[in-house]
């Protein structure tokens, strides 16, 4: 079910401690996250009361366009620019000043006050709109998970008038999900906490080597602690700055030349301070994964070696090797360098042994974005913001992928808009040299299979892109013919987000991957790894797959201002665990070259 809420980058809103919009604990500050929620739930209660849509809209659209800013709101109203904020107008910056300055906001709690208790809980799982969270509070007296939970297992949920057992069945299904994801970090939130460590460390004290290792390094779609090496001279000197960090809220241990820490963002995150020479023993180790290391001992063993954090030991000598650098641990096993992402013990050794490790494609590698959105739809920056962004980055070329109409959330281009923003990149190509913009569209593909634009239109872009954003609670035959249609419309170049998963947020749907692949490797039909870090979809394994299928692959930021185009890496990161080379992604491609690969043009 779409429910219209906040994408919530990265996962769900951080819990608080108290209801939000009102008052808070002295010195907690509201994260974006936070103020979206709040204007989130005043758009679901206004729906329940009836409201017109444009009204409830407006709160939609202010709590996605908060929750995507690229710095906290609380910085723009200090410096007065409230207003600039697409789709914040007198009213909602009025709201927005009173909820941040007095930690409460009064039209919040008079609706709040018209409801029942525990709505705004249920608000906050997957899957659960808000008529459907007004039933299990009024009908079961649902005002907990716990409530909820019981209710789904003595079969109440399913009993509801028009839910029935499929929706318990989603119902259920997400909140499983939540429980398991509550332990684990997506990457997008973890990474830019650990480079901020890693900045404030090295320009604190004389540290070297300093690496991110476990999960995090071999950049898996979601971490738990998070691992840090490096090496110093003056260990305790390091231990010491790092446990005085101002991120830091909570010193866990701390000894001399190890400490554990947890942010003032919840996470945790291990130092561990070595000798030089012992650098690449310790980061091979931590880096794992648990199979890799297994596997790796294991072909130690048949050599008469046993591996440890420590180096390599001579079973017979009980002499112990130190490694500096990994490529000399891999070595002495007899294997070339196996790249962080592929260590997953699955078939790396096997591969590498015969030389065969690929050359995985890399950052610099990519010659263009081909999903981007500007101010157009419901994108903050303009056609002019977003290629200076591109041509700072080393890009090429670009490609504009406005939604179309069927997102009015989005504020979503029909045909009369869409050829006007057409001339105006035509008009604007004219001025650049050495960079080209693309003209595009992310369509809708309806419930039905049709595209929410006529093939005449989609036939007149550089650049069509297809994606499901409605509808998401199909069977999988429903769904599943529901993209092959997509797949096989002559006009369509690329699928996005083909499982219109988010991270911590929504499941991916219920989809045969496999047709899809098969579909779109008959067609030409590419397939994206969305980079957008919440989406992370493709996953890994998908793009295993279909690249060994030789489907044909792109990369896409899924920008919505100009410093998300940065995000292009967590979709390299990913094409790199799905042992892609730069071969296999399409804008690793000049523009020329694009343009032909494409099915469509």
């Amino acid at each position: 079910m779409e429910t219209g809420r906040p994408a919530h980058e990265g996962g769900p809103v951080p819990r608080l401690d108290h209801p939000p919009g009102q008052a808070q604990p002295e010195g907690v500050i509201m994260k974006n996250s936070q103020v979206a929620k709040v204007f989130q739930d005043i758009a679901d209660f206004l729906e329940l009361k009836g409201e017109v849509p444009f009204k409830v809209r407006a709160y939609q659209k202010a709590a996605r366009t908060i929750e995507h800013l690229p710095v906290e709101v609380e910085q723009l109203m200090a410096e007065g620019r409230l207003r600039q904020v697409p789709g914040v107008g007198d009213a909602i910056a009025k709201k927005i000043t009173e909820l941040l300055t007095t930690g409460r906001l009064e039209y919040y709690e008079k609706l709040r006050a018209e409801f029942p208790e525990g709505i705004t809980t249920l608000l906050d799982i997957p899957g659960i709109g808000p008529k459907t969270a007004l039933r299990l509070v009024s009908e079961l007296g649902v005002r907990s998970v716990e409530d909820l939970e019981a209710a789904l297992a003595g079969g109440k949920v399913a009993s509801l008038y028009r839910l029935g057992d499929k929706t318990a069945e989603n119902i259920l299904r997400h909140l499983q999900s939540l429980r398991t994801k509550e332990q684990r970090i997506p990457l997008g939130v973890a990474l830019p906490q650990v480079e901020d460590i890693i900045s404030s460390l090295r320009e604190r004290c004389e540290v070297h080597n300093l690496t991110p290792a476990g999960s995090l390094r071999r950049f898996k779609e979601t971490v738990g602690d998070v691992d840090l090496m490096g090496t110093a001279d003056n260990a305790q000197a390091v231990i010491d700055t790092f446990t005085g960090l101002a991120q830091v809220r909570q010193v866990l241990a701390k000894g001399s030349t190890k400490a554990s820490i947890v942010t003032d963002r919840d996470l945790q995150v291990d130092l561990r301070v070595v000798e030089h020479d012992a650098f690449g023993s310790l980061l091979q180790y931590f880096t794992g994964s648990k199979q890799h290391n297994i596997a790796l001992r294991e072909r130690g063993r048949r050599r008469g070696l046993k591996l440890s954090e420590y180096g390599i030991t001579d079973l017979k000598t009980g002499r112990l090797e130190k490694f500096a650098a990994e490529e000399d641990f891999y070595r002495r096993l007899g294997l070339p360098l196996i790249p962080p992402e592929l260590r997953e013990g699955e078939q790396e050794l096997e591969t590498a042994e015969r030389g065969a490790i690929p050359t995985l494609v890399e950052l610099g590698d990519i010659k263009g974005d081909l999903h981007v959105h500007t101010n157009w739809s419901d994108g903050r920056d303009s056609l002019e913001t977003m290629v200076a962004a591109a041509r700072a980055l080393g890009y090429q070329y670009l490609a504009i992928t406005e939604h179309s109409r069927g997102r009015g959330i989005a504020h979503g281009l029909d045909e009369g808009r869409l050829r006007q923003q057409m001339t105006e990149i035509r008009r604007l190509n004219e001025s650049l040299d050495g960079f080209t913009v693309l003209s595009g569209i992310e369509v809708d593909i309806r419930a039905d299979g049709s595209l929410d634009l006529p093939d005449e239109m989609l036939a007149d872009l550089d650049v069509v892109i297809a994606a499901v954003h409605s509808a998401l609670g199909q069977d999988e035959a429903r769904m599943t013919r529901r993209l092959l249609a997509a797949i096989e419309n002559r006009h369509v170049d690329i699928i996005a987000h083909p499982t219109a998963r988010l991270l911590g947020e929504r499941e991916p749907v219920a989809v045969d991957m496999e047709a899809v692949f098969r579909a779109a490797a008959r067609t030409g039909t590419a397939l994206e790894i969305n980079a957008m870090p919440d989406r992370l979809d493709l996953k890994d394994s998908h793009v295993f797959r279909a690249r060994e299928l030789g489907v044909k692959l792109t990369l896409g930021s899924d920008a919505h201002a100009a410093e998300h185009l940065a995000l292009m890496r967590y979709g390299v990161g990913t094409a790199r665990r799905g042992w892609c080379e730069a071969r296999h992604i399409l804008n690793t491609l000049p523009v020329g070259q694009v343009l032909a690969s494409l099915k469509g043009r």
